[in-house]
């Protein structure tokens, strides 16, 4: 038995090495002062009621923000590479506020309301983290408002501006993939509004942990393996009965536009999946109680008892 202790200790110190060692890469990131985008369409009142319900929210000295016009062209020139097709007298109503926040605490979005009234129409807040971690931002709070109801899909468009005014770049692959992604994610939303055992959260924790799981399989990963990885994340939060085969084909269609990108290559990538996926987790905690099966156990706790059932029926 002392034999099977030792055995058992090393391999759980390799393992613990193995997953708890991470390669580190530069990411892009924001200079230390808040940018807010605005809406190049917004009346005097509304540009003054967004700057208000936007600095509002920015920690400490709140007039010390430099700020981004996001017009047409912006919208044409962030979005429609994704297959968008704005022009340069599209309207600009929806606007945000990124601020950097200190290195692994994730990318954190709030929906703000204006004059009381929350007018971003369609897309959640988890969509526009997941979509966040896979345009390549990290370690960040955004806050997105909007003066008249909109479904709010430009809005990250002002956040690769306010990348660029810094001098900061994303890859245009990801971004891409990112606007793709809140178009996948938000149908799918509305497609089962109102289903029973159905939530946007357990969706977007879903994507969130297969971006976790296809990222340490590497940017070699294959079809099959995202397609195991897509049904696997879909099982653990009860959602394989619920998505049905055409919406998983356009998650499983994603996750490839995701390895295609080059978004694989940047262990930060990983890092920012993981660390959204406990987050959604932890702020529902009563909805993932309920999916708290065999399946859904803390990964370290399957191996470990796997380990322990091998080398307890080879040494019986």
């Amino acid at each position: 038995m002392k034999k099977l202790n030792i055995i058992l200790l090393s391999l759980v110190s390799l393992i613990t090495l193995g997953i708890f060692t991470t390669q580190s890469v530069k990411a892009d990131s924001l200079s230390d002062q808040p940018v807010m985008t605005l809406g190049t369409s917004l009346t005097d009142s509304q540009k003054q009621g967004t700057i208000d319900a936007l600095s509002s929210q920015i920690s400490g000295n709140n007039s010390n923000y430099t700020t981004v016009t996001v017009t047409g062209d912006t919208l044409v020139k962030y979005l429609n590479p994704s297959g968008s097709s704005f022009t340069s007298s599209s309207g600009v109503w929806s606007s945000a506020l990124i601020q950097k926040t200190s290195s692994g605490s994730g990318i954190n979005v709030k929906i703000v309301d204006y004059n009381g009234n929350n007018n971003i129409t369609t897309i959640t807040a988890d969509q526009y983290r997941n979509a966040a971690v896979t345009a390549g931002i990290s370690d960040a709070d955004i806050y997105v408002t909007s003066a008249t109801p909109i479904d709010g899909s430009g809005a990250l468009a002002g956040i690769y501006a306010a990348y660029a005014s810094t001098g900061s770049s994303l890859n245009q692959n990801q971004v891409n993939a990112a606007q793709n992604e809140m178009g996948v994610l938000s149908g799918i939303t509305d497609a089962n509004k109102g289903t029973d055992g159905y939530s946007d959260k357990q969706l977007n924790n879903a994507v969130a942990g297969m971006k976790s799981d296809i990222a340490q399989k590497g940017d070699n990963i294959t079809v099959n393996q995202i397609t195991t990885i897509v049904n696997n994340n879909l099982q653990k939060n009860n959602l394989q009965n619920i998505i049905n085969n055409n919406q998983k084909q356009k998650i499983i269609n994603l996750m490839v536009e995701i390895r295609d990108s080059g978004a694989l290559k940047n262990s930060n990538f990983k890092e920012q999946a993981s660390k959204l996926s406990s987050d959604i987790t932890s702020k529902a905690k009563n909805l993932f109680n309920n999916l708290n099966t065999q399946e859904n156990r803390n990964f370290i706790q399957r191996i470990w008892d796997s380990i322990v059932s091998f080398f307890q029926g080879l040494f019986n």
